[in-house]
């Protein structure tokens, strides 16, 4: 498998439009079954996925050493079922409980046991309609309100907008996971979510964001860096209105491009490879 994807997408320039086949990461879903028993689901780009098990497994004190014996079974498809045998011998205490904590990928599905755990879907607003002017005011509103990231560079932040543009909750963490649940946990609590179009993500944007923004039907999400492979496919499919790379009066949409409304200077050019 190839470890990036081509997805046709609308790439917005100061308002003017480009059809784009833009090259994105894989992102996808890796499930991990010890001995027989589902043990966690983990997001990689798929390659090396026997190192990547190894390392899991002995950071998590599964594997005392190394797997001798692990038969990877690769499926043709995404996502794929990795059957690893370990010895009596190497079984380490991990193996008693099955994994409950976030991987590198600081994915929402990681620490699920199996598939069968994975999308809980609901209907996210269908008629929506927006103009890029929100998405560069909002942008510019997140900016202005990182005081953490300015301190230190080291902090990612999610916002929260309403369809006017309205900032009503912006947070900070050293995890953009992270900062998304601080957001979606505020609004919650403060009976907001209702008003919630726009979520804003600095940083890139894997599955698990796409995922967050879907449980609380939030119908807009917008990133500062690059989607995911996987982040794509699945906002397509749940009714999300993906953006990615908003920065500078520029950004590229890759799904539900029907929402977004272009004001002046529209053009349409040839396609062209990002």
């Amino acid at each position: 498998m190839n470890d990036f994807q081509k997805f046709g997408a609308v790439f917005i320039e100061n308002d003017k439009k480009i059809i784009v086949n833009d090259t994105l990461t894989v992102e996808a879903p890796l499930e991990i079954r010890t001995n027989g028993i589902a043990y966690t689901v983990t997001m990689r780009t798929p390659n090396n996925d026997v190192d990547l098990i190894n390392g899991l497994l002995f950071a998590e004190n599964v594997i005392y050493n190394s797997i001798k014996s692990a038969p990877i079974i690769n499926l043709d498809c995404i996502p794929n079922i990795a059957y690893v045998i370990i010895p009596d011998s190497e079984i380490g205490k991990g193996i008693e409980s099955a994994r409950n904590q976030t991987s590198v990928s600081s994915c929402g599905i990681c620490g699920k046991t199996s598939f069968e755990n994975i999308d809980d879907c609901l209907d996210v607003n269908p008629n929506l309609e927006f103009g890029t002017s929100l998405i560069t005011q909002a942008f510019s509103k997140m900016d202005a309100h990182q005081f953490e990231f300015h301190k230190t560079g080291g902090s990612h932040a999610a916002a929260a907008f309403t369809k006017d543009g309205n900032l009503l909750v912006l947070r900070e963490d050293i995890g953009r996971h992270n900062a998304v649940d601080k957001v979606i946990g505020y609004v919650l609590a403060n009976d907001l979510l209702n008003e919630v179009v726009l979520l804003t993500v600095s940083g890139r944007v894997s599955y698990e964001i796409v995922q967050k923004a879907h449980h609380a039907k939030i119908p807009i999400l917008a990133a500062v860096s690059a989607p995911s492979s996987y982040a794509v496919e699945k906002a397509e499919e749940l009714g999300i209105t993906l953006l990615a790379f908003c920065r500078n009066k520029r950004m590229t949409v890759y799904s539900h491009q029907n929402r977004l409304k272009i004001t002046a200077g529209l053009t349409l050019s040839s396609t062209y490879e990002a």
